[in-house]
């Protein structure tokens, strides 16, 4: 690694996250550790709602006793809350400007639908605000006390790693000395998931560690999940868990679903992400892959680690675990990598079925050096970012 790019680095200062494994950071950490799905069956799905299917969704009781609201922002405002006060307690100071990015594709899946559904002309219009993006970003913002830069990213499911890469950018053109970085998805409502169960992407009839199995033989795709996941992302931090080193950002230009089957800019895109990041490719001993179990998508993953890195890098998948939590999927994979520097232990699903070679089984000794964390969203989104040690 470059000096250049040690002096360039961000760090991840305190972490804070609701899955569907509960509420808070350990939740999440204990889930993954145990190697079971957080999924469950959850009723009412199909025509008639007389199906059960499969889903990691975010418990409905949590988040702090005063909030009110739809689980959504409770779970926005709790993710955020557990990543400042981590990062308090880990000698973090906020500089004088503190900023905001939160990462989100449709958001608050059931709340849209009820107002729709339920009256909504004779709703007041304090009703409609919370149900904006901007919303959620302003009362953070209020309860910090933080006045920096504020924005929603959406890059599909590669939203959380756009987030990461606009929040290291911010930091390196001083437009803030710190960002809060946050990516929330409670999607999970059955009429959004039956479209990608249609599409042949999601598989609702089936328990994750059958249905999805990433670099393994078997694998029909990815169960639902729900997530918010949050991070402090500093260049002065006491205690961080890992540095971010870089990143980068590509797009098909091919097709609105499919990854193009040249796997170019896929390529390209992590190709950048070690140039910017001022590392080469035999320098990232881990790859967290985006790993949702689908055939375009493993494809993809195994060009890269073919073609850049000669099959040489650990993969490791959450996935089956965590479930896909769309816009916040990358933010829950980035945080287990991140807790993993910490704590020496990488979570990874275990191994069910005849498995690619370099394949992660079960919860591994981490044992140092560089992590590459790529995902793929619909539309042709590709990115990837660059963790290191803090």
């Amino acid at each position: 690694m470059s000096q250049n790019a040690i002096r360039n680095r961000a760090v991840i200062a305190g972490i804070g996250a609701v899955t569907g494994y509960g509420w808070g950071r350990e939740a999440l950490w204990d889930g993954l550790l145990s190697g079971k799905p957080a999924a469950k069956l959850h009723p009412g799905y199909g025509p008639g709602q007389d199906q059960d299917w499969w889903a990691a969704l975010i418990p409905d009781d949590g988040g702090a006793p005063g909030d009110t609201g739809s689980k959504f922002l409770r779970a926005l405002l709790a993710s955020t809350r557990e990543a400042v006060a981590d990062a308090r307690a880990r000698s973090w100071q906020p500089g004088r400007t503190v900023g905001l990015i939160h990462a989100v594709v449709l958001g608050d899946a059931y709340d849209w639908t009820d107002f729709h559904r339920n009256g909504h002309w004779t709703r007041r219009s304090r009703e409609y605000l919370p149900l904006l993006p901007s919303t959620p970003i302003s009362l953070v913002m209020q309860e910090n006390g933080f006045h920096g830069p504020t924005m929603n990213v959406t890059s599909a499911c590669s939203s959380a790693n756009a987030a990461l890469i606009t929040a290291k950018m911010w930091l390196d053109h001083g437009f803030a000395d710190d960002v809060v970085c946050v990516a929330t998805d409670l999607t999970c409502a059955p009429e959004q998931v039956d479209y990608f169960a249609r599409m042949g992407a999601a598989v609702v009839d089936a328990d994750p560690l059958d249905a999805c199995r990433p670099f393994q033989e078997g694998s029909r795709g990815f169960g639902f999940g729900e997530a918010s996941a949050a991070f402090v992302v500093s260049r002065d931090a006491g205690h961080p868990y890992a540095g971010v080193l870089g990143g980068a950002m590509t797009n098909d230009a091919h097709h609105v679903i499919s990854v193009d089957p040249g796997h170019e800019r896929v390529l390209d895109c992590v190709q950048r992400a070690l140039t910017l990041s001022g590392v080469t490719a035999d320098e990232v001993r881990y790859y967290n892959t985006h790993g949702p179990g689908t055939q375009q998508c493993t494809e993809a993953e195994l060009s890269v680690h073919e073609h850049i890195f000669g099959g040489r890098p650990h993969l490791y998948a959450l996935k089956p675990l965590a479930g896909h939590c769309q816009a916040a999927s990358a933010a829950v994979e980035v945080a287990a990598a991140a807790l993993g520097y910490e704590r020496g232990v990488l979570p990874s699903a275990p191994i069910v079925a005849q498995a690619h070679p370099n394949l992660l089984d079960g919860a591994t000794p981490f044992e140092g050096g560089l992590t590459l964390k790529v995902s793929l969203g619909m539309g042709g989104n590709n990115s990837a970012v660059m963790l290191g040690a803090a």
